[in-house]
């Protein structure tokens, strides 16, 4: 295997990270009980998908 001959300065391996950003999760509104959901998934709140109940929410 090659092996670099010589070192990379921190500049330009803080040029490369740079883009390592974390991305704020798209929330949508459920359409039954109003709470954040991600979406095209079941509420996790109230077990609802697409203005029908899918699984029933247990709350604890």
């Amino acid at each position: 295997m090659p092996l670099p001959k010589r070192r990379h300065s921190r500049e330009r391996g803080r040029k490369r990270r740079t883009h390592w950003t974390l991305s704020v999760p798209n929330l949508v509104a459920c359409s039954h009980c109003h709470s954040l959901k991600m979406p095209h998934r079941v509420c996790p709140s109230c077990g609802y998908y697409r203005d029908r109940e899918v699984v029933t929410p247990n709350i604890a």
